[in-house]
This record gives structure tokens, sequence and C-alpha cells, in this order.
């Protein structure tokens, strides 16, 4: 028995499960691919400080346009490709509650009824499960066996589905692949409707491995997607955005809720932004552990995929539920994705690290996991 039943509840929603990693009580949690270090003392009085001095307007609604933060994201963006030449104004980006609430308002936008989402499996889950909430249908492509996007195949689904939107994933979660650029073109070029391109772990990509922000100015239809959870240390506040041609950003304003960005969300965000030198200095720390990640895990037994984000997806003999709750048992917390054979794990501190690869050795060498 559920709590819906006997509840008008949609059929399609029937059977299904809400979306969520476990939040266990564990010394080393590296299931969700947080960023491990909090922020300086100096960082959080600055987040006091503006947070306090929006607090003294809350009975009046936020600016519920969040110009000033899309400025700010902007600027960043601009600095990021500065490389490519390219400059973004506000016009061009739109914020909202976690990339999740950014990707609801594209399916609410270009979605619906009737419409249909096409994403290339394994990826993220959230994908489709927005898809299915806003009634938008969806098509599962499938990558190859070293989990990247084949471009023929690609293009076939999209001829034969014509999807309104396109999901890309990069780096993809769970496999921690990026695509190429001449592979987001070509889909581009090939898709009827949206392509939406999810950089949630950009900042963590190798050096070279270019954005998809790059390609905006030939590619009108192309949307990139970002959070401020994972390099900018900022899951708590909940704070996504987007990059895309202004039009796009229009056509959200429709959708979106009044008022959506609370004034608090948006003082905080923003003073994330103005220390943007002091939060992604540990994304290069995170780098250093993820490849450390991709060196010792191979080395223990466990192949890996090659990642540009802050976690790594490694091949572990036998029930990969087995080698979960084994690792749980030591008070070790991993993603166990779905993928028979694999689990995930998430780039921490050199302590978290240390702790992991000592209980996962240990494992490995027991007979009983290595022979499941």
């Amino acid at each position: 028995m559920s709590g819906w039943d006997g509840l008008p509840l949609r059929d399609d929603l029937r059977g299904l499960s809400p979306y969520g990693a476990p939040q266990l009580d564990v010394p080393f949690r590296l299931n969700t691919n947080e960023n491990p270090y909090p922020p300086s003392p100096a960082l959080v009085a600055a987040l006091t400080a503006a947070c306090a001095e929006a607090a003294a307007t809350l009975n009046r609604y936020p600016d519920r346009d969040a110009i000033a933060l899309r400025e700010d994201l902007a600027a960043y963006l601009t600095v990021e490709s500065a490389a490519a030449g390219q400059v973004l104004g506000v016009g061009q980006v739109w914020a909202a509650n976690g990339s999740n609430e950014i990707l609801q308002q594209l399916c609410q936008a270009f979605g619906g009824p009737g419409r249909m989402g096409l994403a290339f499996e394994p990826t993220y889950t959230m994908h489709g499960l927005i898809a299915l909430a806003t009634a938008t249908g969806w098509v599962r492509g499938e990558r190859d066996s070293e989990f990247r996007v084949d471009v023929p195949a690609a293009k076939a689904a999209i001829a034969e589905h014509a999807p309104s939107l396109v999901f890309l994933c990069s780096p993809n979660n769970p496999t921690g692949t990026a695509l190429e650029l001449d592979t987001i073109r070509e889909i581009h070029d090939a898709a009827p409707g949206m392509v939406i391109v999810d950089e949630a772990y950009a900042e963590f990509r190798r050096a070279g491995v270019p954005s998809a922000v790059t390609l905006l100015p030939e590619c009108p239809r192309l949307v990139v997607t970002r959070t401020m959870s994972k390099a900018f240390a900022l899951a708590g506040a909940r704070v996504g955005y987007l990059a895309a041609a202004p039009g796009v950003v229009e056509a959200l304003q429709l959708v979106r809720l009044p008022y959506h960005l609370s004034a608090l969300t948006q003082a905080a965000a923003r003073v994330a932004l103005a220390h943007s030198t002091e939060l992604l200095a540990s994304v290069e720390a995170l780098r250093g552990q993820r490849d450390r990640l991709l060196t010792q895990l191979p080395a223990l037994g466990c192949p890996v995929v090659p990642s540009d984000a802050n976690f790594v997806l490694f091949r572990v003999p036998g029930d990969q539920r087995r080698v979960w709750e084994s690792l749980l048992e030591q008070g070790v917390l991993v993603r166990d994705v779905g993928l028979a054979g694999w689990l995930r794990v998430t780039a921490g501190t050199p302590g978290e690290m240390d702790a992991f690869l000592s209980e996962l050795g240990s494992l490995m060498k027991n007979t009983r996991i290595g022979a499941a």
C-alpha cells in the first residue's frame, strides 16, 4: 500500500520511486559528487553579511529576473571563454533553483504532451524523470561500449524520432566522459529541436577540453546548463544557470514561476561568484585526487573510465551491490548507479581517498568478494 492509493495520481507516475541518493551518516560520504571543502571563515562572513542585508527587505519580492546575478554569471562565463573570444550578455543567461529547475523549465517550454526527449544512456537519470514529470515523451538511445555517443547512431535516432529536445551530458554522469565539440555540433545540426548540454561538472574537465559554451554563436538551438553546486561548493544554496541564445531565455520566462529565485539565494550566489578565485582553488585539488583514483584503482584490479568530472566510474568483480554494501559496512559510502559491475566514487579530500582506497584494497584481496 502507498500513501497515494485512492488518490487520482497520474497513471504514468504510479509505481515509481522518488529520485535520490542515500543520505547516510557515515565517516566517508563519496556518493553525491559534492565538493568536500566548506567555505572559509572569510567567505562565511561575506555570505552572512549579504544574506543579512537581503533579510532586511524580505517583506518585498525578490528581483524576479535576477538581473544582477545573471550579469555576474555572464561575466564569469565570459572570463572562462576568453580564449575563444566570446562575450556573453545578461540576455544569454538564465538562473534558477539548481540546474534541475533549469532542465524542468526547458521541458516545460520546449517539451510537453506530444513532444519527445532523447538521451543516450547511461546518463543523468533526472533528464528522463524531468521529461516524465512534464509529460514529455522519452526515447533512450545507447552509448557505445566505451560510454561514448556514437554520432551515426545518434543521427539515426534523431531521424527516427524527431525529438523536440536532445539531452547531452558532458562530462557525462555517471561515466565522467566528455563530448568533443564536433559531436555536439553534428547532433545540433541534425536535431530539429533544442539540444541541451548538461555541463554540471564542466569546471573539473582536463586542460584542453573545451566547453560547449563556445559553440553558442554558431548553434542557435543549443543550451548549456551549469550548476554552482559542485565547483563552487554551493550545493546547499541550490543555484543553477544556463547559457543560450536570448530567445531561449525569453521563452523560459513564459514558464518560470513568479519570483522563483529567492532574494537570499541570489545574494549567496553573487557572493560566491565574487569569491570565485578562492572557491575554484579547490577544483585543482579535486582534479588531483580524481587523477589519483584513475591511477590507483586499476592498480587494485578495478578498471576505470577516463573522467573529466570530480568522480570516477570503476569496475568491480562480481556483484557491485555486494562491494557497495561491504564498503558501507566500513563507513565508506559510494554510489551504485545501477550499472552491472560498476560503482562510482566522488573525488574527495586526500584523507577520504586514503580511506576509500584502503578499504577497497582490502576488499579486493578478500576471496569472497573477488570470486563473486
